[in-house]
Order: C-alpha cells, then sequence, then structure tokens
C-alpha cells in the first residue's frame, strides 16, 4: 500500500505558519526585553495606532486573534496606561493609544519594520511587492478555505 504523505517542502499552510511562528517568537522575545510586551500586544497597538484606535472585534477580524487574547492584551495595555477605554461601560470599547502608548507604538514600529527590512533584504522591490501581492490574494482565500467541509465539498471535488 502507497500512503498519501506530505511534502513539507513544498505545502505552503506549513510553511506560511512555521514563517509566522518563528517570526512571533523572535519578535515577541524581543518587545519582552525591551518593552516587556508580548507580540499580541504589539499587534493590538499597531492595529489601535493604525487606525485611530479600534474596538476588540475589529482587532480581531483585522488581526485574526481570538476575542480571549484581545481582551487580555486590553487588560495589560489599559493596566499599563498604554490605550484608554473611553467608553468602557458601552459593549463596543473602542481603545485608542495614550500619549505612553503612541510613544511605545512609534519605538516599537521602528523595531518591527528594522525586522521586516532584514526579512525581506534578499529580495529585489519587485520580488517584495509581488510577495505582498502574493499574501494578499491568500488572505483573501481563507474565508473559502475555512468553509471547506469534507462532507459536503467531497462530492463536488470528484
Amino acid at each position: 500500500m502507497n500512503a498519501a504523505t506530505l511534502d513539507a517542502e513544498r505545502y505552503v499552510p506549513g510553511l506560511v505558519t512555521w514563517l509566522a511562528n518563528k517570526l512571533s517568537a523572535g519578535a515577541s522575545q524581543l518587545y519582552r526585553k525591551r518593552f516587556d510586551l508580548g507580540v499580541i500586544d504589539w499587534r493590538v497597538l499597531a492595529t489601535i495606532g493604525s487606525e485611530g484606535g479600534a474596538t476588540g472585534a475589529r482587532i480581531c477580524q483585522v488581526v485574526g486573534l481570538d476575542k480571549a487574547a484581545v481582551s487580555r492584551s486590553f487588560a495589560v495595555l489599559e493596566a499599563r496606561g498604554l490605550i484608554e477605554v473611553p467608553n468602557p461601560g458601552g459593549r463596543a470599547r473602542t481603545a485608542e493609544l495614550t500619549q505612553a502608548g503612541r510613544a511605545i507604538h512609534d519605538q516599537i514600529l521602528v523595531l518591527a519594520l528594522a525586522r521586516q527590512e532584514r526579512l525581506l533584504e534578499t529580495l529585489t522591490e519587485e520580488e517584495r511587492d509581488q510577495v505582498v501581492r502574493l499574501l494578499h490574494r491568500l488572505l483573501q482565500q481563507v474565508g473559502y478555505v475555512n468553509a471547506f467541509d469534507p462532507e459536503r465539498d467531497v462530492a463536488k471535488e470528484v
């Protein structure tokens, strides 16, 4: 019997996941050492900073984090005085960066962009643009991929 095997060198979900996991681990180590914040806290800060304020639901949507992770990060960032939630009693808690939060955001952004440059320095400008375009195309497919139901969809593919 010839069992199917996974070619890890060509399995795109694995390659993307492994790359993301390794980059996240390195970023988290650096940000914890320098700012006592993890990579999830950075993702929350970055989303709030780039959008001029964001709800937890919006952060989940943009970054793909679960509600519990965003909620924990909100608690850490609020306790540190890095974000404020002007309407904490409201259902949609829109967080905004404080002055201290903006300062930390800007410092981490410099490091994040330097790490990105190191990652991409082996690519030409055209290749960098192509990688970004391809990643956006793959992101657009995620809903379709995650909707896959083998019981329903296998019959269509045979």
